[in-house]
């Protein structure tokens, strides 16, 4: 505080100073007198002076200050030294704090090093015992599959030598014409029996008056006023030929195929030929026949040749039909049946209509009559209710019953009305 004072007082000084030099040049500038130049030396005299003396007391205050700033340095070295002491004593506790810290540390570290060893341990046994339960299991899955599976494959062996035994029994019979027509006939027969009423067809049949020859199955076509026709359906199946023409194919030998193909037809045209003659015979039959293949591959073949289907029709009169064109063919035979039952329903139904109106105007003539007597007796019926009601309702009401008085009697109902009883 003392030296602001002193800084104060030095600034005045100068201030002083200043403004002597500014009255002097002042002065001097205007032309001042002598005694403006003595007065401004006794001021100098008085501000040389006052300077001094604060000079003094800026020097007092300097030392002043310095005593100060020695007792606080000696204060501050002394708070040093202590702040020294506690730090050392601090250094020395957090040392030993963390040299604890750390021994403890280091035993929880090695507990929980042991604890997850430890757990480890028992997590690798569990999973080892695990995998190694899985794995049984999946194994024994496995080969009870395997097992399964190899009995099915044995199985299927078994099945599969009963299928080639049953193949070879096929191929015998289909190696003999006798056994081939009979599989073709029973073929024909399921389908027929599936499509058709018993009735409707007939088995082994001769078509044409006289002759012995005999037709698998024919179907009784209806015809209008008279008794139905026969429609001659034969099997037939060249199996050996067929065969061969099957495995010249699946050999790629064209030239066996070929000749295979051309004995096919032969043979499919003498068949066509033998239905025409035998079993057709208008107007006892149809006419036209049909041939009965039985394979589909067969009647395939047959009809991819160029011509033979057409050929067979014109020629011979004679349709070739497979397994599912057959079905088909039955089937619209079966529609045109319907169609001529109901026609022929539909005829009696219009004689039966004829009839009616035949007996409608009698029907109305009886009604009219009916109801004229019907009217004659509701006539009657009103006149009893209403005339002898009241005659009956007059004598009553003039006769007055007393205690052992006879009733009047029944002539008297009718003395009001003598006509009352005519209208019956």
């Amino acid at each position: 505080m003392d030296v602001l004072v002193l800084l104060l007082s030095v600034v005045a000084a100068a201030a002083a100073v200043a403004a002597c030099l500014v009255a002097t040049r002042a002065a001097r500038a205007a032309g001042s007198t002598a005694a403006a130049v003595s007065d401004l030396g006794r001021r100098q005299a008085d501000d040389a002076g006052s300077l001094a003396s604060s000079l003094a007391r800026v020097d007092g205050a300097q030392g002043q200050g310095l005593r100060s700033m020695e007792a606080l340095r000696q204060d501050v070295a002394s708070r040093l030294s202590s702040v020294d002491g506690r730090l050392d004593a601090m250094s020395s506790t957090v040392g030993l704090q963390l040299a604890r810290t750390t021994d403890t540390v280091v035993g929880q570290l090695s507990s929980i090093r042991e604890d997850n060893a430890r757990q480890l341990e028992q997590m690798r046994a569990t999973v080892d015992e695990k995998l190694e339960r899985t794995l049984n299991d999946r194994l024994a899955t496995s080969f009870r599959q395997i097992s399964d599976q190899l009995e099915s494959v044995h199985r299927g062996l078994g099945s599969m030598q009963a299928l080639a035994s049953d193949v070879g029994d096929l191929r015998r019979v289909l190696s003999n014409v006798k056994t081939r027509g009979i599989l073709g006939e029973v073929q024909l027969g399921a389908i027929l029996s599936e499509v058709m009423a018993p009735d409707q067809y007939a088995c082994d049949v001769a078509c044409k008056p006289g002759s012995r020859d005999r037709v698998e199955f024919a179907v009784k076509v209806p015809v209008e006023g008279g008794d139905p026709v026969l429609l001659p359906i034969d099997a037939k199946f060249p199996g050996d030929l067929y065969a061969r023409l099957a495995d010249a194919q699946g050999a790629g030998d064209a030239e066996a195929a070929a000749k295979a193909r051309k004995e096919l037809e032969a043979r499919i045209r003498q068949e066509a030929r033998d239905i025409s003659s035998k079993y057709l015979a208008v107007p006892a039959t149809t006419g036209f026949g049909i041939m009965f293949l039985p394979f589909e591959g067969l009647y395939a073949e047959v009809v991819s040749t160029p011509g033979l289907v057409e050929r067979l029709q014109r020629e011979h009169s004679v349709v070739v039909a497979g397994p599912s064109t057959m079905a088909a063919l039955l089937n619209s035979l079966q529609l045109s049946f319907q169609t001529f039952a109901l026609q022929r329903q539909t005829n009696e139904v219009m004689a039966v209509l004829q009839a009616v109106r035949a007996e409608l105007p009698r029907y109305q003539d009886a009604l009219r009559q009916a109801k004229r007597r019907i009217d004659l007796a509701g006539d009657a019926v009103d006149k009893i209710i209403t005339t002898r009601t009241n005659a009956m309702e007059r004598t009553l009401r003039s006769v007055t019953l007393t205690d052992g008085a006879p009733a009047a009697p029944a002539d008297a109902l009718g003395a009001g009305d003598g006509d009352g009883g005519e209208g019956l």
